[in-house]
């Protein structure tokens, strides 16, 4: 007679791991601090990515301001019984971070407790990044939805929305330089206004 056992499912990371992250105003302090220096997030300097983190700080500042989460969101957010951890991979130079990263810590603090946010730059742990490739790169931001108590995996979504890493991979197919593609994605975002962003993580949301 054989017997199965029942797998346990393994946390992501540790407590005091998790610990070490940056809340979002910790986050955003980092980046203006380096940016007063010249420098960005991540071990690779250059004029050019301290000039797309300069650009992500305008847009995360206006984003901050004028986020309006749409009603069904708030509605599932009060309706959420669990209490969740959002683990947000991600790097000040980043242009996709700076239009997404707003929204989450928005439908975070909407949530009154039940979400709490932790990012960590992606370049600081390859090894968390690593679990959640896209296409086998290193795309973020990166959402990991965690259970508060057990720190295991409940979701993850990322690292855009998906028309417009459709919109991504089609310019990139078609041979657009970074500056074509990173104009028309922002582009969209702009149009957007966030809706299919909240969209995707209504979607998410109804899922725990």
């Amino acid at each position: 007679m054989s017997t199965t056992s029942l797998t346990q499912p393994v946390p992501v990371l540790t407590p005091e791991r998790l610990a070490t992250a940056y809340s979002y105003v910790s986050y955003r302090l980092l980046i203006d601090e380096l940016l007063a220096d010249g420098k960005t997030t991540g071990p690779q300097q250059s004029e050019e990515l301290t000039d797309y983190t300069r650009l992500n700080v305008q847009r995360m500042k206006r984003l901050d301001k004028t986020v309006q989460l749409l009603p069904a969101v708030q509605t599932t957010l009060n309706r959420m019984q669990g209490q969740y951890a959002w683990l947000i991979i991600t790097e000040g130079w980043c242009g996709d971070a700076s239009q997404i990263v707003p929204v989450l810590e928005a439908i975070a603090l909407a949530s009154e407790g039940k979400i709490t946010t932790h990012y960590m730059l992606r370049d600081e742990h390859p090894d968390l990044m690593d679990q959640y490739l896209t296409d086998g790169a290193r795309s973020i931001p990166k959402l990991v939805v965690l259970h508060a108590d057990t720190l295991t995996e409940a979701a993850n979504w990322g690292p855009r929305p998906a028309p417009a890493q459709k919109l991504l991979l089609d310019l990139k197919a078609r041979g657009a330089t970074h500056e074509e593609y990173a104009e028309q994605v922002h582009g969209w975002y702009a149009h957007d206004k966030t809706q299919t962003t909240q969209g995707e993580l209504l979607a998410l949301l109804q899922t725990l």
